[in-house]
């Protein structure tokens, strides 16, 4: 625990270092609140549930976008700056380097997320909602991002370029939607199967309209696993060669 909580401590540092984090926070929080006054409330009328229910479909969407971005600084960028030698000459074994790295970023998304409560919040000035409701969304937008980044990490452990690492998790996420698409034009058991694949369409579909679905986050939870599984193998065979 100690070899991960290192991890944690040292890949926070280089978030709160380094100005592309800031650049990335700052350019998801501008285009929510610019989706937010566009599309969730927009010329026409509408119940304040509605309006919710919008952004939070935007903000999930940014969400996703936003931890795609921070693929790209976990493990591709090691590689780039030489200093995956040293953490693999280190005593840390592979589970712990995953584990600390996913952990951080998952801390660092989930305060953007947070940031961007004062959005739903401008509500209240015309309109009422249901705080449950933006727990939900906020809740699944955590879970959603956090699975984001896990096939994050795993795309970013299979190459050596970051922006390589960003592409091939843009990759893995759209595949993982385009799943909800093709369910569509087939049948029966294959199409339910099928668009049970896709986190943002299938899953978070629910935290939107402000429902916790148990069935929801065992997928957003497994994912994660499998993910991060993966990832540990991967960085084990690479430490060996």
């Amino acid at each position: 625990m100690n070899n991960v909580l290192l991890i944690i401590r040292r890949e926070l540092s280089s978030y709160l270092r380094t100005p592309s984090g800031y650049i990335i926070a700052a350019s998801i929080l501008l285009i929510q609140g610019l989706l937010f006054n566009a599309m969730a409330v927009g010329d026409e009328a509408r119940y304040s549930a509605k309006v919710l229910e919008i952004f939070l479909m935007n903000a999930g969407a940014t969400t996703m976008l936003a931890a795609v971005l921070f693929s790209m600084r976990m493990m591709a960028e090691e590689r780039t700056k030489g200093t995956q030698m040293l953490l693999f000459t280190s005593p840390i074994r592979e589970g712990h380097i995953i584990l600390g790295k996913y952990l951080a970023a998952v801390v660092f998304l989930t305060l953007l997320i947070l940031l961007s409560l004062y959005l739903p919040s401008l509500i209240f000035v015309n309109g009422k909602v249901s705080w449950g409701h933006i727990f939900a969304g906020y809740v699944g937008m955590i879970l959603m991002g956090a699975a984001t980044l896990a096939v994050g990490l795993f795309a970013s452990s299979l190459v050596k370029n970051p922006f390589l690492g960003v592409l091939l998790a843009a990759v893995f996420v759209g595949l993982l939607e385009l799943c909800w698409y093709i369910s569509k034009i087939t049948d029966g058991t294959l199409s339910e199967v099928l668009a049970y694949f896709s986190p943002f369409m299938k899953h978070f579909n629910s935290f939107q309209r402000g429902l916790i679905n148990l069935s929801d986050v065992v997928f957003f939870l497994s994912l994660v696993y499998f993910s991060l599984f993966a990832a540990t193998r991967v960085l084990h065979s690479q430490r060996w060669q």
